[in-house]
């Protein structure tokens, strides 16, 4: 698991300390680990999420028919 020093600012830091308490959390880390996981479900494109990408691979392996042309589209043909 990669470890990182972070600056954080006083408002930062009484930000993640009233998570950690708030939510029974035994370390900073763990606060910051619950505000990295709201913060992706709130602000990340739904294209990057994992359930994203199982659903469009379940598309393309769905089933496909082959169309000639658009009047075979049209009647309903193919």
């Amino acid at each position: 698991m990669p470890k990182a020093v972070v600056e954080l600012s006083e408002h930062a830091n009484r930000v993640v300390n009233v998570i950690k308490a708030r939510d029974g959390l035994k370390g900073k880390s763990q606060a910051i680990e619950s505000i990295v996981s709201a913060y992706e479900e709130l602000i990340l494109d739904p294209a990057l999420r994992p359930e994203f990408v199982e659903k469009v691979q379940q598309i393309r392996r769905g089933k496909f028919r082959s169309i000639k042309s658009m009047d075979d589209l049209l009647d309903g043909r193919a």
